[in-house]
């Protein structure tokens, strides 16, 4: 992508007063920018050392300060140190922090829009997500949500199709799942919603104790990999799949508008390319990882992952449908990015179903 053209999609947007300084200070020398410096601040919605996702946003940081030469340091917070966890988004939209690392989907109460741009029900999968964001125009749009207030974002992250969640039950049908409380944000929480379930929203490091104390009566979080490193497995037995709340589900790194103008083209550069190398590496290490830590879950501890019934899953999908239609109709901007997201998936359906499909059917022939 031309920074010509990426410069111009930041476009107009709300930016905080004063906060073009941004940390930067000159270190002498007046020439191309090669002497300043940068500190910045870096906040993000996952626990200290959560394996991929905080451990994937630290990496970003590591790699942002490296390539640079040092010159952008970056103060590192994980959830609740700087800011809450759910509040990274404002962080950095105010300069609070020059940088932050989550979902877009938390930021709802933003833009229904955003969403998108992590993921939907029955929606696209990493890989299309990637052709979407990097080909098919879905980076612009994203771009253009975020600039009214003062945001740059970036792909930063996915950590594949997710499974469907823990749950304290066995779901034999859509009556199993009338009056449950579970953990599950975004559009796939509405979904749910309408077929009686409670959703809430419960940050990763308190998930194990809601689910043991009963204060929710499943989550769905990831998968294999972090389920297992959160303890999950001690708190509910039923392990359904597959995720169809979160097929592809991008992460973020987001940037405060004028700490991202501030930069000379090179480090602007480099801060693009570290998102980019961050976004191919933990998609790479949760397909590793997911297999390992499963493999551990049904040997060591005795889970036995159960698919989800079709007729839920159909149900669901039908929800699904109810639910963007509505949305669409109430919001101007989640309807255009909507129509543009469902025309690409429908667009690669037909090469996913000649490439990606068709090889893993003659897997089992």
């Amino acid at each position: 992508m031309q920074r010509r053209r990426f410069l111009k999609g930041v476009g107009a947007g709300a930016v905080v007063a004063g906060a073009a300084a941004c940390g930067s200070e000159r270190q002498g020398g007046t020439d191309s920018g090669t002497q300043q410096r940068f500190s910045w601040k870096m906040v993000t919605t996952w626990p200290p050392g959560l394996p991929g996702l905080g451990t994937g946003a630290q990496d970003l940081a590591d790699a942002i300060q490296r390539n640079s030469g040092g010159r952008i340091q970056i103060q590192f917070y994980a959830a609740g140190e700087l800011v809450p966890p759910l509040e990274v988004f404002d962080a950095v939209s105010t300069g609070t922090a020059e940088m932050g690392h989550g979902a877009a989907y938390y930021w709802k109460g933003k833009s229904e829009a955003a969403q998108f741009f992590a993921t939907v029900p029955f929606g696209m999968n990493a890989v299309e997500m990637n052709a979407w964001l990097y080909y098919g125009g879905g980076w612009e749009l994203w771009r253009e949500i975020y600039a009214p207030f003062g945001v740059v974002p970036f792909p930063a992250g996915n950590s594949g199709t997710q499974m469907g969640g823990w749950f304290n039950k066995e779901i034999n049908s859509l009556d199993d799942l009338v009056g449950l409380k579970m953990r599950i944000p975004g559009l796939g929480g509405e979904v749910l919603k309408r077929v009686g379930v409670t959703p809430v929203n419960v940050p990763a490091s308190e998930l194990f104790t809601a689910l043991e104390t009963g204060t929710i009566d499943a989550t769905e979080w990831v998968g294999p990999y972090n389920d297992l490193a959160l303890g999950l497995f001690r708190a509910a037995s039923y392990y359904y799949y597959p995720g169809w709340h979160e097929p592809g589900p991008t992460l973020e790194c987001i940037v405060n508008r004028a700490a991202w103008e501030n930069l000379p083209d090179d480090l602007q550069g480099i801060v693009e390319s570290a998102c980019a190398q961050v976004n191919v590496r933990m998609q790479s290490e949760f397909m590793a990882r997911n297999q390992d830590s499963l493999a551990v879950l049904m040997n060591e501890h005795g889970i036995t992952p159960r698919p989800f019934p079709d007729e839920v899953l159909r149900e669901l999908r039908r929800v699904t449908d109810v639910v963007l239609d509505e949305r669409s109709a109430a919001d101007a901007d989640f309807k255009r990015v909507r129509d543009a997201y469902k025309a690409y998936q429908a667009k690669m359906a037909t090469w996913q179903n000649m490439a990606e499909m068709a090889y893993h059917r003659s897997l089992s022939l």
